[in-house]
């Protein structure tokens, strides 16, 4: 590596059903940052949209000769996919970099930060170490962050240790043990393509907490919505219409058919004894069936059916867990921002949050979802107060159970969806910092309340190490 002189080999990646102009202002910024840097690029200067075109970038750099870094644009959210990919092929030090987006209220525009948290744990099961950036390409001091990013990186040891819990936290942990053992998840559908966070070992639930993994198409779920009782659908309109304001302003055919959704969803708990459910909620239900199971999911929360989105079966029995220690519904979401600048982070997802989550200052509304454009989702800023983070994690191909306190601030909704700023009981910086060191995965359980000794005594029990996230 010259002194000076850096070439990096760069590979932007992107989604089209995100804010694409936004985007590619970002990305511009992002060229004229490493321009300005001193950093010569070779490679496209345009969004790489699918695996095609990344096998294309990842040639035309091989092509141009020796390289310092392989840079990699996270510029909206993707899968892993073309990430491992371009990995894979790389002949130098691999970094990401992904450019966050300001909290205005409104739709999730780029999504970046989690499109870095699972590109993270992608690497860390695939054993390449890499480096990580997540900073606005008009951040102070960014030309020596980008320099640094042609450093060689080396993975570092877990931080996932086995430690004894205190024994008041004992009795919690054998009551939740006793609950969920024996009990079923059912999931239905298959992750999608590139979630490597959302892979699951149905023999290793079993041998470890006594969970029956059932599985159906997701088809079988279109099939039994479609067959729901009109009366059933009037019932379920009724129930939704004091809990959330307008509901006469969506498409009406896209809401019933998200009324049946959560019909459906009751139907296949009970038929399968499942006590908790992992949906592969897109994006079939958009394009195959015509609705969001957003709100049909957070309303089976609501209902102490845990329902995990994207085919998260680990992420349904984390809930679960979480859901019998602290006695109350529980959500699970995406850690999409986090501000190093005024320590603070932000929980989202698109509207799976509980209603009983929402501030009792804000009113819960009845929304689409941001990027498909179809109901139904819950509309809500979380209500302020201490919460659990958990997750049963496989990051770097080791099983763990990961813990973390943090506290739900009072403040505006970030973005459309559910959503919640959160400080946590670390600085953001460690946090970041460990949850991409540790490659873990992008869904993270919530519940309200300090259940973190508990949360250590189900691992002890489990014969599981801990990660102290924070």
């Amino acid at each position: 590596m010259s002194a000076d002189k850096l070439i990096y080999g760069v590979a932007a990646l992107g989604r089209p059903t995100f804010d694409v102009p936004f985007a590619e202002e970002k990305l511009a910024e992002a060229f004229a940052a490493l321009d300005a840097a001193g950093i010569q690029t070779v490679g496209p200067r345009e969004m790489l949209y699918d695996a095609d075109a990344a096998t294309a970038a990842i040639e035309t750099i091989k092509a141009a000769g020796a390289i310092d870094a392989l840079l990699i644009i996270q510029v909206t959210f993707t899968d892993a996919t073309m990430t491992v990919e371009l990995a894979r092929g790389a002949t130098a030090p691999v970094a990401i970099w992904a450019i966050p987006e300001p909290r205005l209220g409104g739709r999730l525009r780029l999504n970046a930060f989690c499109g870095l948290n699972l590109a993270a744990h992608a690497l860390g099961k695939a054993d390449i170490a890499h480096g990580s950036l997540f900073a606005d390409p008009a951040s102070p001091g960014l030309t020596e962050d980008l320099r640094a990013l042609a450093r060689a990186y080396a993975a570092t040891p877990s931080r996932a240790a086995r430690a004894a819990p205190p024994s008041a936290a004992e009795a919690a942990a054998a009551h939740a043990i006793d609950r969920i053992s024996g009990a079923g998840i059912t999931v239905i559908g298959d992750h999608p393509a590139g979630f490597d966070t959302c892979t699951y070992d149905g023999g290793e639930l079993n041998a470890l907490a006594g969970i029956g993994v059932n599985a159906l198409p997701i088809e079988a779920l279109f099939d039994k919505a479609k067959s729901v009782e009109p009366s059933r659908v009037d019932a379920i309109r009724e129930t939704v219409q004091a809990d959330l304001t307008g509901l006469d302003a969506l498409d009406q055919e896209q809401l019933d058919r998200s009324f049946r959704v959560f019909a459906a969803l009751e139907a296949v708990r009970d038929e399968t004894d499942a006590k908790g459910l992992a949906v592969r909620c897109w994006p079939e239900t958009f394009t195959e069936y015509g609705c969001a199971a957003c709100g049909p999911m957070a309303m089976m929360n609501e209902r102490r059916t845990p329902s995990a989105c994207e085919a998260d079966v680990y992420g349904s029995f984390s809930t679960l867990l979480l859901q019998e220690l602290a006695g109350e519904a529980v959500w699970m979401a995406d850690l999409v921002d986090i501000d190093f600048d005024d320590d603070t982070a932000v929980f989202w997802h698109c509207g799976l949050a509980p209603l009983s989550m929402c501030d009792p200052e804000a009113t819960p509304e009845a929304t689409i979802h941001t990027n498909r454009k179809m109901p139904l989702l819950h509309q809500f800023p979380l209500k302020p107060g201490p919460i659990t983070l958990a997750r049963l994690s496989r990051a770097r191909n080791e099983t763990k159970l990961v813990v973390g306190r943090a506290d739900v601030r009072r403040a505006p909704m970030a973005f459309t969806g559910t959503s919640g700023v959160v400080s946590f009981a670390a600085p953001a910086r460690e946090v970041f910092d460990t949850i991409l060191a540790e490659g873990l995965e992008h869904h993270y359980s919530v519940a309200y309340g300090d259940h973190v000794d508990a949360v250590r005594a189900v691992a002890a029990r489990l014969d599981l190490p801990v990660l102290e996230l924070c």
